[in-house]
């Protein structure tokens, strides 16, 4: 998208690390966070097709969902400041001074933030609820929480168009279950391939549903060739244990990559774990897709 300047196809590095050594298993990461350092990884695969909607029909303001820490919404935000586009984030529960990272770029980037009671927010894809909004803030596009609608969940293809032939399994991380149910719908034609998603919240057995229900709706059918890892949560979504912030700090020291908190450190300790504990075969080859 012209102004923006992504780099894509992203870049593969091999990962040379010695805690690896002696499995006989290759890891790979696929770059994704080096798409643009403001919508790194999944936000742009999941933005993009919908950031050139909002430009086709002629909107001029964005209306999105997220939580307090959200990536999404910090995206959505600097592409709203980018393209000329005012951004509106409802953000789920109250507000907590001083704002963390997440919502002080979001507010600094012109992202008017308005908070939604829980209770309220579990309802945010009801009639009633989605048919208040128009009066509030006019004239919109809405963007699901995540960017997990059909035009997102589409333009997480790319990654698997991008990748070719050359792994065994591909691994990324899995809030919203958008990114894994493209990936692996791309990935489906690749005879042996499977897509495994390291789920970053706590009590995420209900992404299952929901990555077939988004690849129902997107593609009109469901691929098998994907899992869920359920046990590497930390805690909860944004939560992170001892262990795993001294992981992610020798992981940057090791290997000169700035490893993103909510996601990105969940989904590297648990590629780590897996390999240790024989759940990749000797000789096979794995991708990570480092989204942020």
């Amino acid at each position: 998208m012209a102004g923006l300047g992504v780099r894509v196809p992203s870049p593969v590095e091999r990962l040379v690390d010695s805690r690896l050594s002696g499995y006989g298993v290759e890891v790979f990461l696929k770059r994704d966070d080096l798409i643009h350092p403001e919508l790194p990884g999944n936000k742009w695969r999941k933005l993009g097709p919908n950031l050139r909607a909002v430009l086709d029909q002629g909107h001029e303001t964005i209306v999105t969902f997220g939580g307090a820490y959200s990536n999404h919404i910090r995206a959505v935000a600097a592409a709203g400041r980018a393209l000329g586009i005012a951004t509106v984030g409802l953000i789920r529960g109250e507000e907590h001074l001083p704002l963390n990272p997440s919502l002080t770029a979001a507010r600094r980037d012109g992202m008017e933030l308005h908070y939604v009671d829980r209770g309220v927010y579990r309802q945010r894809a009801s009639a009633e609820f989605l048919g208040s909004l128009p009066a509030r803030f006019g004239r919109f596009y809405l963007i699901p929480e995540g960017g997990s609608n059909d035009l997102g969940v589409r333009g997480c293809v790319q990654i698997a168009a991008e990748i070719g032939t050359s792994y065994d399994v591909v691994v990324c991380p899995c809030g919203t279950g958008g990114t894994l149910a493209g990936l692996s719908h791309g990935l489906a034609s690749v005879a042996g391939t499977r897509a495994v998603g390291i789920a970053a919240l706590k009590g995420a057995d209900f992404l299952r549903d929901e990555v077939r229900r988004l690849q129902h709706a997107a593609f009109g059918g469901v691929s098998e060739n994907w899992s869920i890892e359920l046990g590497y949560h930390g805690g909860g979504f944004a939560k992170m244990s001892p262990e795993l912030l001294a992981f992610a700090a020798e992981f940057e020291r090791l290997h000169g990559l700035a490893v993103e908190r909510v996601y990105v450190a969940k989904m590297l300790a648990a590629v780590m774990d897996m390999v240790r504990n024989g759940r990749f075969v000797g000789g096979q080859s794995v991708l990570v897709v480092v989204t942020g």
